[in-house]
């Protein structure tokens, strides 16, 4: 699989619950960028009765590289990291937002892998009443099908395993024995 493909792939299994948007070739290769909005809301009798309020955003960007180096990381990460934090609005109804840097590779370099695991970037706001960001970051090396991700991008290392390479949790069953 390319690199166009898997981004291709990507927008298209991003698209059913995403904005997405895609980029032209720049300097920092964004191939595209998806975003995610939704809102929580409970009241009693009528709309105008409103008991809480939550709202929720995921900032996504993908990153096509032929070769990632540290330095080409560590651009990519700075500027997905300055963009989503300019657009949270942190308030009462805003409960948290998380900001995803994904990249596909061709190949990388040991140091990129690393800092690429060991990147945390959190931040709360007012002592978190007013919502937090989370900075999730993953590495797809497509001839390696192989995907790595920071600590908190667990949940983008499924998307893309799903998504491009049909791979699945195996889930584990325990035999019952019978007494």
């Amino acid at each position: 699989m390319t690199r166009q493909e898997a981004v291709d792939r990507l927008c298209d299994v991003y698209a059913g619950s995403y904005d997405v948007t895609r980029c032209e070739e720049n300097e920092h290769a964004l191939a595209a960028t998806m975003d995610f909005y939704a809102t929580a809301e409970k009241y009693v009798l009528s709309k105008k009765a409103k008991l809480w309020q939550a709202n929720s955003f995921e900032y996504v960007y993908l990153f096509s590289v032929p070769h990632l180096t540290k330095e080409i990381y560590q651009q990519c990460e700075l500027l997905a990291y300055e963009q989503g934090m300019a657009r949270i609005q942190p308030g009462p109804n805003h409960m948290y937002t998380y900001i995803s840097a994904i990249f596909l590779c061709d190949s990388c370099d040991p140091e990129a892998r690393k800092a690429l695991k060991r990147c945390h970037r959190y931040q709360s706001f007012r002592l978190s009443y007013w919502g937090w960001m989370d900075f999730h970051t993953a590495l797809v090396v497509l001839p390696e099908e192989s995907v790595a991700t920071n600590a908190s991008g667990h949940s983008a290392a499924q998307v893309l395993n799903q998504g491009l390479f049909h791979k699945q949790k195996k889930k584990l069953f325990r035999k019952e024995r019978a007494l």
